[in-house]
């Protein structure tokens, strides 16, 4: 009987942490916004985990990735104006006082208050953010 020797690489599966350079990102990130491409089909092109492209498409949508310019040439579409109608006359709902609304918090001043009261308000409640 013929013994089969197999050879196991000491360690088992390596594990590759790569770091991914912002230009990259953008780029792969760009490729997933034409019309017809998909963050699996593009992923799959650059050797990336297609969760981590749909985390890089949220950051460019935060603003914390700034994506490349378009290579083709920019298209504007021709605003026309014609004469508008008159929009009816809707009176504003008169507030008997101020409130003021910050993140969950609402803060609703006496009547008549007067400007220095409500700033020194709101820059009580923006001085710690």
């Amino acid at each position: 009987m013929e013994s089969i020797l197999e050879v196991l690489p000491a360690g088992g599966r390596e594990r590759r942490n790569r770091r991914w350079p912002d230009e990259v990102k953008a780029r792969i990130v760009a490729e997933t916004l034409v019309p017809g491409a998909t963050v699996n089909s593009v992923a799959r092109r650059h050797g990336v985990p297609a969760n981590h492209v749909s985390s890089w498409r949220t950051m460019a949508r935060k603003g914390r990735l700034v994506l490349p310019a378009p290579e083709g040439a920019v298209e504007f579409a021709t605003l026309m104006l014609g004469p508008g109608e008159d929009a009816p006359a809707v009176a504003a709902p008169v507030l008997d006082r101020v409130e003021i609304v910050f993140c969950a918090v609402i803060i609703r001043l006496e009547a008549g208050a007067s400007a220095d009261r409500i700033s020194s308000v709101v820059h009580a409640l923006t001085a710690d953010a």
